[in-house]
C-alpha cells in the first residue's frame, strides 16, 4: 500500500511540477508572440488532444484550454513551420471570393496540381488566414486535413480576429462569407505573412525564441525570492537546545523531548550544539553516558547508551529567516550563475559524463517533487525553482529543435543572408531529438539504479 501511495504521490507532484513550468515557458512565448503582432490560434495546458475543455477568446480568436495529457503545454504560433508553397498566394484570394471552396475544386479552376493546393491550404490554415470544412469523409480532424476551406472573417482592412484590437467586429464577413481581396492577391498574401512569425525580422524572431527561456528564468527567481523574503527559511541554530527527538531513539527511552536544554555530557560543559556532537563522537564506543539537562525547568541526570552508528537521536534547533528584498535578489542571481556554470559543463569532454551522471529525467524529478512537497512550501517552492531555471537553460543549449537551436538557425541565417534549406534543417531537428533520446534513457538509467 506505501508503495502505491508513493508512487501516486511522485506521479502528482511530478506531473503538477513539470507541466505547470512548461506551461509558464510556453507562456512566454505566446506573449512575446502577442506583443509582436504574431498570431497564437491555440495555448493549452497539456499535449495536444482532440479531447479537450477550451474557450476560444473574442478578443484575440486564440483557442485557451487543457487537455488530458499533462505533461507540459503547447502554443500554436502562426507560421513556425517554414512552408512556402508558390500557389498559396492565388489559393488564399480565391478562397476568399467564393467564401469556401474544396480542394479539388481550386485545382481544377486554377489549374495546379490537388496536392500542391492541399499543401497551400495547409499553409494558410496554420498562419490562421483560413478556417478548414471537414466533411463526414475526411476522417477524424487531429489526424487529416480536410477536403474543403473557407474563408475567414474579414473586416474592411482584411483583418481576422487572431489580429486582436485592430479586428473591427462590427464591420467583418462571417466566416465562409466571401471577402474580395482590395490589395491585390500578392499583397493580400504578404499582409497575411507579416502576421507571422516568418513575416518578421531577426530579432523579433529571436525575442520569440528566447522569450520562454526568459520567463522560466524570471519564474525560477521569483520563487526564490518569495522563499528567501516572504516564507522564509529555516537555519539551524548552534546553540545546545534539543530541537527534535527521534521516536524510538535512545535518547527518547531516556526522557529527553525537544525544547530541552543539555549543560554537560559525562562532566563536560556544553554551550552550543557542536559542543554536543563533538562530546558524544569524543566518547564513541564508552558505553553509556551522563547528560545533565534542563528538562521541563528542573536539572536531571540521564544515562544514554548511543546506538552502534554513535547517535542519540536528537536534532538540533532551527529559525525561521526573512531576508530583506535586495539580499534575496542577490541569492536569486548567484542561484541562477550557478545553474547556468553546471549546464555548461557539458559542453567541457571530461565533464559531460559526470554532469549526466548526476543529472536527472523526469522520473527523478517527480519523485523529488513528492519528497520537496512533503518537507513543506519552502522545500518544495525552492525546488520548482531549480527545475524552472534548468528547464529554462537547457532549453538554450544549440541544439534543434531546443530554443537554443532554432536561435543558432536564425543567426546563421542572419549572417549569411542565406535560408538554411528545410530538409537541413528537419535533419538537425531529427539528430537533435536523437541525441535527447540518448541522454534521457542513460539519465533514466541512472533514476532507475539510485531509486532501487
Amino acid at each position: 500500500m506505501d508503495t502505491i501511495v508513493g508512487f501516486l504521490s511522485a506521479l502528482f507532484w511530478g506531473v503538477v511540477t513539470f507541466s505547470v513550468l512548461v506551461f509558464i515557458h510556453e507562456g512566454g512565448h505566446f506573449l512575446a508572440a502577442r506583443a509582436c503582432g504574431v498570431r497564437v490560434s491555440e495555448f493549452f495546458l497539456g499535449m495536444p488532444c482532440r479531447y479537450n475543455l477550451h474557450h476560444v477568446s473574442r478578443r484575440i480568436g486564440t483557442k485557451f484550454g487543457v487537455t488530458p495529457i499533462l505533461i507540459g503545454g503547447y502554443a500554436a504560433i502562426c507560421g513556425m513551420e517554414d512552408l512556402d508553397e508558390p500557389c498559396a498566394p492565388h489559393v488564399l484570394a480565391e478562397i476568399h471570393r467564393r467564401g469556401s471552396a474544396s480542394t479539388a475544386e481550386l485545382a481544377r479552376d486554377l489549374g495546379y496540381d490537388e496536392e500542391d493546393v492541399q499543401a497551400a491550404c495547409a499553409q494558410l490554415l496554420s498562419w490562421g488566414s483560413l478556417a478548414a470544412r471537414y466533411t463526414e469523409s475526411d476522417g477524424p480532424a487531429n489526424r487529416y486535413y480536410p477536403s474543403a476551406y473557407a474563408a475567414m472573417p474579414r473586416d474592411a482592412a482584411g483583418n481576422t480576429i487572431y489580429d486582436g484590437r485592430a479586428f473591427d467586429h462590427a464591420h467583418a464577413t462571417a466566416e465562409g462569407e466571401s471577402w474580395e481581396p482590395t490589395m491585390g492577391e500578392q499583397a493580400f498574401f504578404d499582409r497575411e505573412r507579416s502576421h507571422t512569425y516568418l513575416g518578421l525580422g531577426f530579432w523579433r524572431r529571436a525575442f520569440i525564441l528566447v522569450a520562454g527561456i526568459l520567463v522560466n528564468v524570471f519564474a525560477g527567481m521569483l520563487l526564490l525570492m518569495s522563499v528567501y523574503s516572504i516564507i522564509g527559511f529555516d537555519i539551524p541554530v548552534n546553540e545546545n537546545v534539543i530541537g527534535t527527538v527521534e521516536a524510538g531513539s535512545p535518547a527518547q527511552e531516556a526522557g529527553l523531548a525537544a525544547g530541552d536544554k543539555i549543560l554537560s555530557i559525562d562532566g563536560q560543559e556544553i554551550e552550543t550544539w557542536v559542543d554536543i556532537t563533538s562530546a558524544i563522537q569524543a566518547h564513541e564506543g564508552e558505553g553509556a553516558l551522563s547528560f545533565e539537562v534542563e528538562h521541563s525547568g528542573n536539572l536531571e541526570t540521564m544515562e544514554i547508551t548511543p546506538s552502534s552508528e554513535g547517535l542519540i537521536g536528537i536534532g538540533v534547533s532551527y529559525e525561521r529567516y526573512h531576508l530583506g528584498i535586495l539580499d534575496s535578489f542577490q541569492l536569486s542571481v548567484d542561484y541562477v550563475y550557478q545553474t547556468v556554470a553546471g549546464i555548461s559543463q557539458l559542453f567541457v569532454p571530461e565533464r559531460t559524463m559526470e554532469v549526466l551522471d548526476n543529472s536527472t529525467s523526469v522520473v527523478g524529478i517527480s519523485v523529488m517533487s513528492a519528497q520537496a512537497a512533503s518537507l513543506g512550501a519552502s522545500a518544495y517552492l525552492s525546488f520548482a525553482a531549480l527545475i524552472s531555471l534548468s528547464l529554462g537553460f537547457m532549453n538554450l543549449l544549440p541544439i534543434p529543435p531546443l530554443d537554443g537551436g532554432k536561435l543558432l538557425i536564425e543567426i546563421i541565417q542572419a549572417i549569411t543572408r542565406r535560408k538554411i534549406p528545410v530538409r537541413l534543417q528537419t535533419a538537425l531537428s531529427l539528430a537533435g531529438i536523437a541525441l535527447f533520446g540518448l541522454m534521457f534513457i542513460y539519465v533514466l538509467r541512472g533514476d532507475i539504479l539510485r531509486l532501487l
